[in-house]
């Protein structure tokens, strides 16, 4: 190789360095910019009405300047676990079927509805639930409306199917074929080898799978927007109509005017949830790790 062409050639590897560092630098910008501007934006209205105050305020009411966001908070926890209860299982026993189980032809058919669920938009969702399930869970129980936090429960649980079964497949396959093998030759039957050898190798893919699914579901908004009543009210039961955070911020923004306490009060919300999440994510990254150590 001649000495002009090594030279073409590292310039290129250098150009495609140089790119590839600025792509990681753009999105370590994008989040510090997103970052500083929560911080900048929502800490005012919090200074304003006192953290405790807004934090741990019972009522949300604009019109005579009350904001406390404890509903919310409350609300989008409560849908959140309820969600993630019903969907990981779901999700990593579909996970089980797809890996270990499942002809060829099933599992083509199932992964294909499962990158379908994960294309559907946010608003389809919403939309079917409104039209389907709000009217089937207002006749179950006989309730003067079936827009509440078991409806919003039960569309988070579809909506972080697809990641879940998506990474803890991945997971699955990931676990060596010896494992299994030995299991069978001590005796198990395939099912124990499943549930008692195969799951536990995978636990770490799993527990990531789980932490996809969550922050889907706290971070939702136009599909929970539309079957969950839309009220600022603490989340007494599955059959009260209630606010996620996520909601509030997209149902009063257009409305709040600019410069107002009130808007400065959906930013604080915005970063709360931001906090929020983070720590949600912190937690779960300890537990991921943790299940890798072992």
């Amino acid at each position: 190789m001649s000495h002009e062409k090594m030279l073409n050639r590292k310039r290129v590897e250098g150009g495609i360095k140089a790119l590839f560092f600025l792509c990681g630098l753009t999105a370590v910008g994008a989040v510090l910019f997103i970052s500083v501007y929560l911080v900048f934006a929502g800490v005012p209205a919090i200074q304003e009405l006192g953290l405790v105050r807004f934090v741990l305020g019972d009522t949300w009411n604009p019109q005579q300047e009350q904001y406390g966001i404890l509903p919310f908070l409350l609300t989008s926890m409560a849908g959140t676990g309820g969600a993630v209860l019903l969907g990981v299982p779901v999700g990593v026993l579909t996970a089980l079927f797809l890996a270990k189980t499942a002809r060829p032809g099933w599992a083509k058919a199932i992964r294909a509805a499962v990158a379908l669920l994960a294309g559907i938009p946010s608003v389809v969702y919403g939309l079917v639930g409104m039209v389907v399930l709000v009217p089937a869970v207002q006749r179950a129980f006989s309730l003067p409306s079936g827009a509440n936090l078991l409806s919003a429960v039960l569309v988070l649980s579809v909506m972080i199917l697809p990641s879940i079964v998506r990474v803890a497949e991945t997971a699955l396959r990931a676990v060596p074929r010896e494992y299994e093998e030995a299991s069978l030759a001590l005796g198990a039957t395939p099912a124990e080898t499943m549930f008692r050898v195969s799951l536990p190798a995978a636990r770490s893919g799993v527990a990531t799978a789980a932490a996809l699914g969550v922050g889907r579901a706290l971070g939702e908004a136009m599909a929970i927007i539309m079957v969950s009543g839309n009220v600022a009210n603490l989340p007494a039961g599955p059959f009260t109509a209630v606010r996620f955070l996520t909601t509030a911020i997209a149902s009063e923004m257009n409305y709040a005017p600019m410069g107002s306490l009130w808007r400065r009060a959906l930013f604080s919300i915005g970063l709360v949830l931001f906090l929020f999440i983070m720590l949600v994510n912190a937690a779960l990254h300890g537990v991921i790790r943790g299940a890798g150590e072992e």
